[in-house]
């Protein structure tokens, strides 16, 4: 239909993302009836989401034309920026940006030099960006839940932990149940994902191998192969980072730094 009324892609393109973002301020406002707030948080995110997509497809259409190892360059920025990004979800937390951004580093970066060497990701530019960028971005998905899942639970428990400061116990101890729920919550989405492949959702990778000419069979086990890849990216992300982020919210005398 919108075909019908704008004839040029980057036309057609800014009327397709106007109506998505109408429906999403739908959302939004329904949420608000609610009493539930996020018209602010909303509003920014899509901006800077619609602003940077835009700035970073420029930029690759330069960066794939360079050599190989620019590729390296771009996966180190999106780690930093998804280490920032992450770690708001940590609020009042100290050291939660380094915290998110050595263990996306870890997590992703780990697990993409080791695929990468072992020839399952493509050194080339057009493929190794691309993939990375997934792993990276699902890590950070799961860096975010398990510092928002562990913080929220410091924070509603803070009266046991104290109790248990104060009867001996060791700081990593007394938030230890909230470091393994705070694990097992962040990789949900990541197991949900391989659970319900080709049954619920077909990926947009998959999609895109068939449209290029790849072989069925293959595209589908590729992006099972892919799936896989993002589940230990993020699986060793959360559980470097819940085991690095213990240790933040406690001061050097053992007082806990997160209040109700």
């Amino acid at each position: 239909m919108l075909s019908l009324f704008f004839h040029t892609q980057l036309q057609l393109g800014l009327a397709q993302a106007t109506i998505a973002a109408l429906a999403a301020m739908i959302v939004v406002l329904l949420a608000r009836r609610r009493n539930i707030h996020l018209e602010g948080e909303a509003i920014i995110a899509m901006l800077r989401g619609l602003v940077q997509i835009i700035a970073v497809g420029s930029i690759l259409v330069i960066l794939l034309r360079g050599p190989r190892w620019t590729s390296g360059l771009l996966l180190t920025a999106m780690i930093v920026a998804a280490g920032a990004t992450s770690a708001k979800r940590a609020r009042n937390i100290p050291g939660a940006f380094r915290v998110s951004t050595w263990s996306i580093a870890l997590g992703a970066g780990l697990v993409i030099a080791v695929m990468t060497a072992l020839g399952v990701i493509d050194t080339a530019i057009t493929s190794l960006v691309p993939v990375g960028s997934m792993l990276i971005a699902n890590a950070m998905n799961t860096n975010g839940l398990a510092l928002n899942r562990f913080r929220s639970d410091v924070v509603a428990h803070a009266g046991e932990i104290e109790a248990a400061l104060a009867l001996g116990a060791e700081g990593r101890t007394s938030v230890s149940p909230y470091v393994l729920a705070s694990f097992e919550a962040s990789l949900i989405p990541a197991i949900d994902s391989l659970r319900s492949l080709g049954i619920v959702w077909i990926p947009g990778l998959m999609a895109g191998m068939l449209l290029s000419g790849a072989r069925p069979v293959y595209a589908a086990i590729y992006q099972f192969v892919v799936l896989a890849m993002i589940f230990a990216a993020s699986g060793l992300t959360s559980l470097t980072s819940t085991l690095l982020i213990r240790n933040k919210v406690f001061s050097p005398a053992e007082q806990l730094l997160l209040r109700p």
